[in-house]
C-alpha cells in the first residue's frame, strides 16, 4: 500500500491522502492453498539489493501481474509461491532468494505510469527467468467485467489475497501493535465505487475502484500491494491492490482495475 499526497487532478478537487496498499488485516483468513498462484514479491535495484515487498500473481507460467508502483523504480524481483514465506525464512534466503526457494525476474511498469500519481496507472508486470509451475494460474477478466458487480456487504463480490501486514499501528508507543507476517491471507470484500479514487471520488473513465476494509471481514494494508483482487468464487483478477488512506490500514481502500482495453493488451504482450 503506498502512502501519497493525491495532488490537482484538476483546479476544483481536493487535495487527498492515499497510501500504496498494505496487507490482509484482522478479519480476513489464511489462504494455506487457494490461490497457489499468488507470491511474495521482493523489488530489487540493479545490483540485487532488495528495496520493498509486495504481492502479485501468476498469470502463466512466467509473467507475474502486480502493482506499477511495485516495478516502478526496480530493475528486477525476487518472488515466493510459498503460502507461509515466514517460518521458512532462516532457510529460503528472504529477501535476498538464490536457494531454490524463489524465482527472479524482470521488472515493469505501466507505461503511462507516474509516481506522483501511482492511482492513475498503478500497474506492473513482472517476467519470469524461469517458468514457475503451480496447480493453476490467475486468469485476467473480460472488458468491462467490473462494471457488472453489486455493491453491499451482503454482496461481496471480491477477495483480495496478499502478504501484506495483519495489523498496523502508527503509535510508536506500541510498536507491538505492527504484526508484518510474511503469510499469504485472504479477505472477502464488497466494490464500494466501481470508478473512484480514495479521498476523491468518482471520477469518470477512472480505472481505480474502492473497496471496503474492517476489522470485522478484513482488509488490505502494506505488502499486498499488487496482490489481485479476485471476481468472488474465482481466479479472475479484476484489479490489483493500489492503494489506502491512511497508516493504519483502516476503512475503505482501493485497487487499480485491469479490465480496461489498454491495459489487457499491455499486459497480454508479455505472454507472447
Amino acid at each position: 500500500m503506498k502512502r501519497l499526497l493525491l495532488l490537482g487532478l484538476a483546479a476544483a478537487m481536493m487535495m487527498a491522502l492515499a497510501v500504496p496498499a498494505s496487507a490482509i488485516t484482522r478479519g480476513g483468513t489464511l489462504d494455506g492453498e487457494d490461490h497457489p498462484y499468488v507470491g511474495l514479491m521482493v523489488a530489487d535495484d540493479a545490483d540485487g539489493n532488495p528495496m520493498w515487498r509486495c504481492s502479485g500473481a501468476l498469470i502463466s507460467e512466467t509473467v507475474f501481474v502486480t502493482a506499477g508502483h511495485c516495478t516502478f523504480g526496480a530493475a528486477r524481483a525476487t518472488i515466493w509461491f510459498q503460502s507461509d514465506v515466514q517460518s521458512q525464512l532462516d532457510v529460503n534466503g528472504y529477501p535476498f532468494g538464490g536457494t531454490g526457494y524463489s524465482v527472479d525476474g524482470t521488472a515493469y511498469a505501466h507505461p503511462d505510469y507516474i509516481d506522483a500519481a501511482f492511482y492513475l496507472y498503478d500497474l506492473g508486470v513482472v517476467v519470469l527467468d524461469e517458468p514457475v509451475t503451480v496447480a493453476r494460474y490467475a486468469n485476467l477478466p473480460t472488458e468491462g467485467l467490473v462494471d457488472t458487480f453489486d455493491s453491499g456487504r451482503n454482496k461481496a463480490t471480491v477477495t483480495a489475497v496478499g502478504y501484506g501486514l495483519q495489523a498496523a499501528s502508527q503509535n510508536p508507543v506500541k510498536p507491538e501493535k505492527t504484526v508484518a507476517e510474511r503469510i499469504r491471507m485472504q479477505a472477502d470484500l464488497f466494490v464500494v465505487d466501481t470508478n473512484g479514487v480514495a479521498g476523491i471520488g468518482p471520477i469518470p473513465g477512472s480505472n481505480s475502484m474502492t473497496l471496503s476494509g474492517d476489522s470485522k471481514h478484513g482488509g488490505t494494508c502494506f505488502g499486498d500491494s499488487g496482490g489481485p483482487i479476485l471476481q468472488r468464487g474465482t481466479d479472475t483478477i479484476t484489479g490489483v491492490n493500489s492503494f489506502g488512506l491512511n497508516g493504519n490500514c483502516a476503512g475503505v481502500g482501493g485497487a487499480f482495475r485491469i479490465d480496461r482495453e489498454f491495459e489487457l493488451y499491455w499486459i497480454k504482450t508479455f505472454l507472447g
